[in-house]
């Protein structure tokens, strides 16, 4: 569900980041891309940016190529390998780390997390540890970034705890939701040379309005909400948001 979800390496370990670039091709479409460089490099202005659970290098490569000093925290060494063999990447500072944790250098104009990563912290109190861990890299008016969906469960009739993600000739997933703990437990089939791998993923859920709650934790305020990085108005069928947090 992201570009390294930070719940661990096992999970974003070598077998994952030897084809996540592959399965991920949709993501790296300029469409996709490039709206959220164009906003994330406005936000930055003349600072820098660091981007939390930065994987391979997606949006942090692009973003570089802006202009933009970009530093990373990723909890894979195999993810960061796979991003250090790419052109650009001597430009970026990525270091192993634990993004509601791990402390860099310097001070940044922009923090951002994108593609539901903050949903693979497993645990409110990391949720929450992850947003004081962006503040403490902000400088005064700076800004957090996050890139989330809304969570499906108005899919969800009573009782019912599945939910499919995806169908297609490469794979199946489906995920089953926990509405007490907010837990999400996902599994990815996918369909290789008449075999099937099997990938489980574990994530907690967040409304917005809670995510909201841990940036006023975090001595931070919601400035924008859109709907996706064009800056779509976000509404109550808007299946996802991207929010912008100012630090005070």
């Amino acid at each position: 569900m992201g570009d390294d979800p930070g719940g661990s390496e096992g999970y974003f370990g070598e077998r994952v980041a030897a084809v996540y670039d592959e399965r991920s091709g949709n993501m790296f479409e300029p469409a996709v891309v490039g709206p959220a460089v164009d906003l994330l490099a406005e936000l930055a202005g003349d600072g820098g940016a660091l981007e939390f659970a930065i994987g391979t290098g997606r949006i942090a490569l692009p973003l570089a190529q802006r202009g933009v000093r970009v530093a990373g925290i990723d909890n894979s060494a195999a993810m960061l390998a796979r991003l250090r063999d790419k052109p650009g990447a001597e430009q970026i500072d990525a270091v192993v780390g634990d993004m509601a944790a791990t402390r860099v250098d310097g001070e940044f104009s922009l923090v951002y997390l994108v593609f539901n990563t903050i949903f693979n912290l497993v645990t409110q109190d990391g949720q929450v540890a992850c947003f004081e861990n962006a503040a403490a890299h902000l400088r005064s008016g700076g800004r957090f970034v996050i890139e989330a969906r809304v969570p499906e469960l108005q899919r969800l009739p009573l009782g019912q705890t599945v939910l499919p993600w995806r169908a297609e000739p490469g794979g199946i997933s489906a995920y089953v939701y926990d509405v007490v703990t907010q837990r999400l437990s996902g599994q990815h089939h996918h369909f290789i040379d008449g075999r099937v791998e099997t990938t489980p993923t574990e994530m907690r859920y967040a409304w917005p309005a809670e995510l909201d709650l841990m940036a006023r934790l975090a001595g931070m305020r919601l400035e924008h909400r859109w709907a996706g990085w064009g800056r779509e108005p976000f509404t109550a069928l808007s299946p996802s948001h991207v929010s912008v947090y100012e630090r005070s």
